[in-house]
């Protein structure tokens, strides 16, 4: 398997869909909601908070749209460029606050270790 997403796969929207309709009308209605053009946050701002979470989410077909939509909204290269690096120190301060909950839990089961050995 040389590619593990491929875009051929969006074709299988229609079939994913048909398989759980009442599930996939509440995702496309959120996805509505959250793509509209008449919110308080402008377009373009939507479109790069888009493509920063699904750079932490590692989506490539939401990078994919989300970066298009983004260009036709008047995003720069530099914008997108900001939020990549926005989303990357976002994402690495989720794994400092992890670390501290995996800390945290270590310090739990050495000392549970301690009072059984």
């Amino acid at each position: 398997m040389s590619e593990y997403q491929r875009p051929e796969d969006l074709s299988l929207a229609k079939e994913l869909i048909r398989l759980a309709p009442k599930e996939a009308q509440a995702f496309l209605g959120l996805k509505s909601a959250a793509e509209r053009h008449d919110g308080v946050i402008p377009e373009k701002y939507r479109e790069l908070i888009s493509i920063a979470v699904a750079l932490t989410t590692q989506c490539s077909y939401c990078i994919d749209a989300h970066t298009k939509n983004a260009a036709r909204a008047g995003a720069t290269r530099e914008e997108i460029a900001e939020a990549v690096f926005i989303a990357s120190a976002l994402r690495a301060g989720a794994a400092v606050g992890h670390g501290l909950l995996a800390l945290r839990l270590f310090d739990e089961a050495s000392h549970a270790n301690a009072l059984q050995g």
